[in-house]
């Protein structure tokens, strides 16, 4: 039985006895990973097709002159931005880059990757359009990623993913914020939460533990009570 999550990108952290009875091989935490890369990455795209020329310099009269020929796109803007078919042969069956594969996939190439896996395994239909947002928008449903944390190829995915965002990142130079959150962990009590853009949940660093807007709201009206009501309390 596998006992820890199987993503090399992730924490050695071990899986809950919940996450093994479901069968999962990826941890919780990496789940909710996936699904906040799925919806930064079109505000990432957005940047990317904004970025596509070199930015060049000189101006006379107010506009804009070319002191030599245009310089080309940015390669690594356009190589991400690439086109990819729905059957590229870029892949072996097992996920892996075949030898013949130079550099950063396009992001549709990713994504397709690993949809086409995921539906081929289920026989689910795909989107109807194969754009990277719409892929993205597709593997962050909860049902896909609840069914793809269980395979045995799942961590593959969880690796692939993270290199991808951070390749992503550090070409547009926009990275999630994250936010110390000034509130006791509802499960642990330590004042390590900490919410990042784009994720659904406020993170504990201390116990890893997982908590919507709802239940942090919960848990502060649950101590304002007890507080307020422990003898001699104003």
């Amino acid at each position: 039985m596998i006992t820890h999550c199987t993503a090399t990108t992730c924490l050695p952290r071990p899986l809950h006895d919940t996450e093994q009875a479901t069968g999962q091989t990826l941890c919780t935490p990496c789940i909710h990973h996936i699904q906040a890369w799925m919806r930064e990455l079109p505000l990432q795209i957005t940047v990317l097709e904004g970025s596509r020329q070199r930015e060049t310099t000189g101006t006379s009269g107010g506009r804009t002159v070319h002191r030599t020929a245009p310089l080309p796109g940015r390669a690594d803007v356009l190589n991400l931005l690439g086109p990819a078919a729905w059957s590229d042969g870029i892949r072996d069956p097992h996920g892996d880059a075949t030898a013949d594969q130079h550099g950063q996939l396009p992001i549709a190439a990713v994504l397709i990757h690993w949809t086409r896996t995921i539906t081929e395994a289920r026989r689910w239909n795909p989107p109807a359009s194969l754009a990277p947002r719409n892929l993205a928008a597709w593997l962050a449903h909860p049902p896909v990623l609840d069914w793809a944390a269980r395979q045995p190829w799942a961590g593959i995915m969880r690796d692939e993913l993270h290199d991808l965002m951070r390749t992503v990142r550090n070409t547009t130079s926009v990275r999630p914020r994250r936010r110390a959150v000034t509130q006791p962990c509802p499960r642990c009590d330590s004042l390590t939460l900490v919410a990042t853009d784009h994720q659904l949940y406020t993170e504990c660093g201390t116990c890893d533990g997982l908590f919507t807007r709802e239940e942090l709201a919960l848990a502060a009206r649950i101590t304002y009570a007890t507080l307020t009501t422990e003898p001699g309390a104003a």
